[in-house]
């Protein structure tokens, strides 16, 4: 693993404004991600995972009130299951804004996750997230398992000193659909 690679996370954050795409590890598993706003930089985490752009990417942000900054009409189920759930969540809404148009599904929605990551607090926009592993591998649990090509693709990796605990596998997605009805999409 090349040290010359890791940095810390408010380095990341610095990178990020710059455009940079970077390994992460957050409460789930170990991600790549960029500015979710970057276009440049979402596309290149479409090339870097060899993954057609059909399948839309997750948001991270880092608490209801970002949530809100970047999403317009949370349904009060939101809220609901937000508060309620116990295992890592990820919300597909209807209304999300400011993202870059490659996070966006064939109807304008956006998954988002709320993760109190460390990056936050140095970085105060959305990050993208996605497994750190070449589409069809497995996902990566810690940094020993991030395969060489991802080392080698993004421009720097958050010191695992930076990690939550993880659970080891994706979050559930749910989307969110009208009159307060939902749709599990992956558990």
């Amino acid at each position: 693993m090349p040290n010359s690679k890791i940095v810390s996370s408010d380095q990341a954050a610095a990178m990020l404004a710059r455009g940079a795409v970077i390994a992460y590890p957050t409460e789930t598993v170990w991600g790549i991600g960029c500015d979710a706003t970057c276009s440049d930089a979402v596309r290149r985490i479409f090339a870097i995972k060899q993954r057609t752009e059909a399948k839309a990417l997750i948001t991270l942000v880092s608490d209801i009130a970002m949530l809100e900054r970047w999403v317009d009409d949370i349904p009060e189920v939101a809220y609901e299951l937000l508060e309620a759930a116990v295992d890592p969540l990820t919300v597909v809404y209807d209304s999300p804004r400011g993202l870059a148009p490659e996070l966006l599904a064939d109807d304008g929605s956006a998954g988002v996750r709320i993760v109190p990551l460390r990056i936050f607090r140095h970085w105060h926009k959305p990050l993208v997230s996605t497994s750190a592993n070449i589409s069809g591998e497995p996902a990566p649990r810690s940094l020993d398992e991030l395969s060489p090509a991802i080392v080698d693709a993004v421009d720097a990796i958050v010191s695992p000193d930076d990690a939550p605990p993880a659970a080891g596998k994706p979050s559930t997605v749910i989307k969110l659909g009208a009159g307060g009805v939902f749709k599990i999409l992956r558990k």
